[in-house]
């Protein structure tokens, strides 16, 4: 966390005299275009956060195989 907050002080609030709405934006922007973007965990196989939380939440279904559950159906009548 320490190093989160250096990183914000050092590019975001030592370079400019912000307003307080000017200041919002800045740091939100900061956060969401590069500070998750870059960060790379590899216990999430080398993925942002956003992209595994992609991943895991539209996993596609696995489509039935027909013919096989035909082909039992028929050899037990």
């Amino acid at each position: 966390m320490e190093s989160f907050f250096g990183l914000l002080q050092n590019i975001i609030l030592d370079r400019h005299t912000w307003h307080p709405r000017q200041l919002r934006i800045a740091i939100a922007a900061w956060i969401e275009r590069t500070y998750h973007r870059r960060r790379r965990q590899r216990s999430l196989s080398r993925l942002t956060p956003i992209e595994y939380e992609t991943i895991m939440t539209h996993r596609p279904v696995r489509p039935v195989d027909l013919t096989s559950h035909l082909s039992v159906q028929q050899t037990s009548v």
